[in-house]
């Protein structure tokens, strides 16, 4: 695949996937009463409801910045294993509840196959 086909590719899902982490973000931060208590419903502590919220908008932000996008797909990363887990194990409706966030996964993997730096041949 050529470097601007790559290129390309990699800007449309890094705008994608941004505008969702934006928005879960923001909708975590700006509900964050409803959110801490969704989060210790989960049986997890309320300070993580800020720092997942604090994450999504961050990190989503990180995607538009091309300094940025291989750290911010990283940490995404991880928000996301923490979401699949947390939909397979204690929200309702299992892992097929938790088919956005798979998805967000596996664009996040490609993201960062995309950017990642590639040896050229003389």
């Amino acid at each position: 695949m050529s470097p601007s086909v790559r290129n390309i590719i990699a800007w449309i899902l890094q705008v994608l996937i941004a505008l969702a982490f934006i928005n879960a973000g923001f909708q975590k931060l700006s509900h964050i009463p409803q959110t801490v208590k969704m989060f210790m419903g989960l049986g997890l502590p309320g300070w993580t409801a800020y720092v997942v919220g604090a994450g999504e908008l961050l990190g989503g932000l990180g995607l538009l910045w091309p300094r940025t996008v291989r750290l911010a797909a990283a940490g995404l990363i991880i928000i996301m294993l923490g979401a699949i887990v947390m939909h397979a194990s204690k929200i309702p409706g299992g892992i097929g509840g938790g088919a956005f966030a798979i998805a967000l996964l596996v664009g996040l993997l490609i993201v960062e196959a995309l950017r990642w730096p590639t040896r050229r041949l003389a």
